[in-house]
């Protein structure tokens, strides 16, 4: 018979797998171990680390499956591993730093009090992510690194599933440095873009884009999607942005699109779309960091992003379902 408890010590237990590799990835450990096996001491002594400790950390990072026992006290990379090393490509050290990083940290730990006020234990302390990111240069730069190795394979799987023929331009609001416009472009040779941001953010998209090639193809705008974004084009594309918002904000940066979009052109939502059931998924994780960091930010499911696109003057079209949980949420100007 199954342990009726076994659930709730699982994810107990989740906690301390996690610990062990934050560690992991704030030591760098993956790469000293790329090259082979080492021991527990040749490895401590590269990453400046006590070895009886760190001894301690691989061994339940080898019963996760990370590294692997190749004698005793000696320890090998995995393939899971090599995720974690820092010079591959998509590699998910920056989101593991991320997620341990101490004020992150304190928004999940704070879940509680937030459930019970209604208002981010985060925000109460540190003000918004974004107020709390300008104030802390390393943090910053974890959350960009972060938001990179999060962007790439958004970027890829948003290029090769979404069919874009037929669209003439497409502007990518809050579209950061550019990883999915610069994907989706390469794949459309015929598309002109527009990469829309924050003043601060468009020299790093013009100097990505540029080194990308498509500068010829794509020009930066900087402006606030709360007032305005640019004007005629067909396409709007928004990764990642509307579950950062209230449903009465969501509505507001809609209807900005709204405004600016032709009588026969789409918005494009690319967000994780919370599946009906009780069944798990990664929105219902996503949604948990949500909740301890923005507060008002959620993932909703496609009746939330339907009544939000509704309220702004569109119409819900179809979801074109991408790996990994995610989502385009297509949608036509009524």
């Amino acid at each position: 018979m199954t342990d009726p408890q076994a659930v709730v010590w699982d994810a107990i237990g989740g906690v301390s797998r996690f610990a062990a590799l934050a560690a992991m990835a704030e030591l760098g450990c993956a790469d000293h171990l790329h090259t082979g096996p080492l021991s527990v001491g040749e490895l401590a002594s590269r990453c400046g680390a006590d070895p009886v400790a760190l001894g301690r950390v691989l061994r339940q990072l080898a019963s996760m499956g990370i590294v692997a026992t190749r004698a005793p006290g000696v320890y090998g990379l995995t393939e899971a591993g090599s995720a974690l090393r820092g010079d591959v490509p998509g590699s998910l050290r920056p989101a593991v730093r991320m997620v341990a990083e101490e004020g992150f940290w304190y928004g999940i730990g704070g879940v509680p009090q937030t459930v019970r006020t209604g208002k981010s234990a985060f925000a109460r302390r540190h003000g918004s992510v974004y107020d709390y990111l300008r104030g802390n240069p390393t943090a910053r730069r974890l959350f960009d690194d972060y938001m990179v190795a999060r962007a790439r394979p958004f970027a890829e799987s948003v290029a090769s599933r979404y069919d874009f023929s037929g669209v003439r331009t497409l502007v990518d609001v809050a579209g950061g440095n550019g990883h999915i416009l610069a994907a989706v472009l390469k794949a459309t040779p015929e598309l002109r873009g527009v990469l829309f941001d924050q003043e601060h953010v468009v020299p790093h998209a013009r100097e990505f884009l540029s080194a990308a090639g498509l500068e010829g193809r794509c020009e930066c705008v900087a402006g606030d999607f709360f007032v305005s974004v640019p004007a005629g084009a067909d396409a709007y594309l928004l990764g990642s942005v509307i579950h950062n918002w209230s449903d009465e904000d969501a509505v507001r940066i809609l209807r900005t699109v709204r405004d600016a979009v032709t009588d026969d052109g789409r918005v494009l939502l690319v967000e994780f779309v919370v599946p009906d059931g009780d069944a798990p998924h990664i929105s219902k994780d996503v949604d948990m960091r949500m909740l301890a960091l923005f507060g008002e930010g959620m993932e909703r499911g496609l009746r939330g992003y339907g009544e939000l696109l509704a309220a702004a003057g569109f119409r819900f079209a179809r979801l074109v379902e991408l790996p990994g949980g995610a989502g385009v949420v297509e949608a036509l100007p009524v």
